[in-house]
């Protein structure tokens, strides 16, 4: 079966891949043809949950790729409603997940796609990932559990892609709602058609071949099956080679696309966003795939990243392009990393007992 499914990861990647950067010539932000942080991010800015101004718009590829996952798992058998794991629990790890995210500037996808633009600040991401997602694993391996998820009704399943069809008619019928920046990054967008075809696609084909870094990661190092690992590295090869042909490839660690050069943060940032995936099974993208199948639990640890961005940026924990964190940021993702490690601990406990 692994023989089978690696093809379709690595055409995965390249589609993935490609697909950035021709999102990114339309008019997303450098090396943000797609990135599931800072796309609700904006989102939750578009929807007056912050106050950043620079980062505000309803990002359609975040739609399109729960719109995406949810048709082809009803159409496939996938959607099964599912949840109660640990809700709470959940909510708090993926807020500290989109804290981390946005110290680093980019979610593991994003960071591989800095990488194809060449962006050497996310070597230093990629390397506070894999220790986080190491870390992980160590509790894992020791009985690291959040519980077992039960099923649940239809409607417990469909409340997410039902408010996420919400959300996109609201945009286009009644756009006043919301707030658009006029400046920054959430000004940069790709035409919504596009930009909505674009996320239908990554959301099917995400579905279809559990694509996940932080999955891809942890398997390499628990059982050596380098077989989800394979999809990322495709989408660095596509990005790479169409960043190349386009022009925008540009080697270094200065002056990069919404990124800053301080090294230290950004291997932190990445280390809880590794090891907070690996606490919630999955990264932000997996996250809302899970999501548009029908787990409540990933559709908790979704909104849970949107209250981390809203708070990110309320209380400026975030970090600046070219400058990086701040003082609160600094302060807010060690305490974080400190509550992943007492949750991860607390779960391993019980786990044991068990």
């Amino acid at each position: 079966m692994r023989s089978t499914e690696k093809p379709k990861l690595i055409i995965t990647g390249i589609i993935i891949g490609l697909a950035a950067v021709v999102l990114t010539l339309l008019g997303n932000p450098g090396n943000m043809g797609f990135c599931i942080a800072c796309f609700l991010r904006d989102t939750a800015g578009a929807m007056h949950f912050h106050t950043a101004a620079i980062v505000e718009y309803v990002r359609p590829e975040i739609i399109g790729i729960i719109i995406g996952a949810f048709s082809i798992s009803i159409i496939r058998g996938d959607f099964r409603p599912r949840g109660g794991s640990s809700p709470v629990l959940r909510f708090i790890i993926a807020a500290i997940v989109m804290m981390g995210a946005l110290v680093f500037l980019g979610c593991p996808l994003r960071m591989v796609l800095r990488l194809g633009g060449g962006d050497l600040n996310a070597l230093v991401g990629l390397l506070g990932f894999a220790a986080g997602i190491g870390v992980g694993c160590v509790f894992i391996n020791n009985g690291f559990t959040l519980g077992k998820a039960e099923r649940q009704s239809a409607i417990e399943g469909v409340a997410l892609p039902s408010a996420t069809v919400l959300l996109f008619v609201l945009f286009l019928a009644v756009p006043s709602l919301f707030l658009f920046s006029e400046t920054g990054p959430g000004s940069m967008d790709a035409p919504v058609a596009a930009a909505l075809l674009a996320g239908l696609v990554v959301g099917i084909a995400a579905e279809r071949t559990r694509l996940c870094m932080a999955g891809g990661i942890r398997d390499m190092i628990l059982i050596r099956d380098f077989t989800l690992i394979s999809g990322f590295a495709a989408i660095f090869l596509a990005s790479l080679v169409g960043n190349i042909v386009a022009g925008s490839f540009h080697l270094g660690f200065l002056d990069q696309p919404v990124s800053h050069p301080m090294h230290l943060w950004n291997f932190l940032g990445m280390f809880a966003v590794g090891l907070g995936s690996v606490m919630l099974g999955g990264c932000p993208l997996r996250q809302l795939i899970l999501a548009a199948e029908g787990s409540s639990d990933s559709a908790s640890a979704v909104l849970g990243m949107i209250a981390g961005a809203a708070i990110s940026h309320n209380f400026s924990l975030a970090s600046s392009a070219n400058v990086g964190p701040g003082l609160n940021g600094k302060v807010a993702l060690v305490g974080g990393i400190i509550i992943l490690l007492a949750i991860a601990v607390a779960a391993t406990l019980k786990g044991r007992k068990e």
